[in-house]
Formats: structure tokens, C-alpha cells, sequence
């Protein structure tokens, strides 16, 4: 008899889960460490099935998928819903940034850190580890090109999208497309909405990681593993 696959009920949008990494403890796995996996979602006739296929171990190499029931999506949902997402502001206009500040943490999903010294830039990214960094390009000091070049140095904070903001851009070249150092960039003074739309374009790129510990899940059978494996395209060593 083939392992079912629990049918589950999305309470948010499925592509807020899809690709999504988790962290949880499979202790149905007989494992009571915390794992993590990137989530996929699977639609069926009555619902959905989701899962995070795992590493077991490196030598022998060694993966297995993880179903969630309904009780644990409902879990990472209530995770993801509270779960702000941690913008650092780096511009030396101090009236600006707060305004920014107020306005992106009245929309509700951001926290927002702003960052007047550009010297203290570097240091303030790794302390605050944000989700995107707006950064302004004119600042004395160190200007805004110096800044990206010492977070993409970094190594824990390389793939951290970076939104330039400046006055050296119109509106209209910014909407064609126009990129400076190879990054979007926005015109100041900022358009809100428009600041928003593309937080959540980079946001939405990005592998986002959802931290919660899950219930218990029965151990997939091989066969069960490898069948289902194969039908959602998820590439793994089967055990």
C-alpha cells in the first residue's frame, strides 16, 4: 500500500509557500534536530500536498521528503504572517529616511532600520541583516557605489537585494528600465507605491526563509518517496 500524501487546505496564496525554505524538526523521521528544506507545493483535484525534501546526511549522500498535514501548513502560515520583513535605509537625509521609515511601517509588513552615516553602513547591514537595502548613491564620506561593493564583499550578505535611490535618475528613465552598476535604481523624491512594488518584486526573488517547528509526520516508505519525488519534480536520493 502506497503512502498518501496529507490533502491540505492553503490559507495563504500558494506561491507564498512555493520555494520558500522551512526549518522544522521531522521527529516523525525519528529525527529531533531542526532541518530545513525549500517548500513545493502540489495541487490535486481536493486541495493541495506540500512538502520540503531534506538532507539526511552528506556521506552517503542521503535526502527524504517531508508532507506536511494541515495542522503544520496552518502553523508556517501563522510563521509568515507575522513575520516582518527587515528593510535598512542608507541615505545621509535624515528628514527623508524617517519619512521613508513612516511610510513603509504604516503599510503594515515592513521593519524598517535607517542609517544616516554611510561609514556605519556596512556594520549596521550586518547587524541588522535586512531583507532588501535601500541605498542612496550621493553621500560624503563613503558614497553609495563604495557601500554596495563592501556588502557584496561579504559574504553573508552578498545576495542581499540592493535598491539604489538618487537624484541622478529621472522618473521616466527609471521606468524603462535603466540600471545603475547593474542594479534598479529609483528617482527621488521617492513615489511610495511605486518604492513598495519593487521591495516586493525583489522579496518574491529571493529564497525566503520561514522558521517554525512542526508536529510529527509518519516516515515515508521508500517506494512512496521515489513515485511522488518523480511526479513533483523534486530531485533527491532516495533512501
Amino acid at each position: 500500500m502506497r503512502y498518501r500524501p496529507p490533502t491540505v487546505k492553503l490559507p495563504m496564496p500558494a506561491e507564498k509557500i512555493e520555494g520558500h525554505t522551512v526549518t522544522f524538526r521531522p521527529v516523525r523521521d525519528g529525527i529531533d534536530s531542526e532541518v530545513s528544506g525549500v517548500m513545493q507545493v502540489i495541487e490535486n483535484p481536493n486541495g493541495f500536498n506540500v512538502n520540503a525534501s531534506y538532507i539526511v546526511s552528506q556521506n552517503p549522500p542521503l535526502s527524504r521528503v517531508y508532507w506536511f498535514d494541515q495542522s503544520e501548513i496552518d502553523a508556517i502560515a501563522r510563521s509568515a504572517a507575522k513575520e516582518k520583513r527587515r528593510i535598512l535605509i542608507i541615505d545621509d537625509d535624515r528628514e527623508s529616511t524617517h519619512l521613508v521609515k513612516i511610510l513603509l511601517e504604516k503599510a503594515g509588513s515592513y521593519l524598517v532600520l535607517e542609517e544616516n552615516d554611510s561609514t556605519k553602513a556596512h556594520q549596521s547591514a550586518q547587524n541588522f541583516r535586512p531583507d532588501v537595502i535601500l541605498l542612496d548613491i550621493m553621500m560624503p564620506k563613503t558614497d553609495g557605489g563604495e557601500v554596495a561593493a563592501q556588502i557584496e564583499a561579504d559574504a553573508e550578505l552578498q545576495r542581499t537585494p540592493i535598491i539604489f535611490l538618487t537624484a541622478l535618475v529621472t522618473e521616466p528613465e527609471t521606468k524603462i528600465g535603466l540600471r545603475i552598476q547593474g542594479r534598479r535604481s529609483l528617482a527621488k523624491p521617492i513615489n511610495i507605491p511605486e518604492l513598495i512594488n519593487e521591495i516586493e518584486k525583489n522579496l518574491r526573488a529571493q529564497k525566503r526563509v520561514i522558521t517554525v517547528e512542526v508536529g510529527k509526520t509518519p516516515l515515508l516508505e521508500r517506494e512512496a518517496i521515489v513515485d511522488l519525488a518523480r511526479r513533483a519534480n523534486i530531485s533527491m536520493v532516495a533512501r
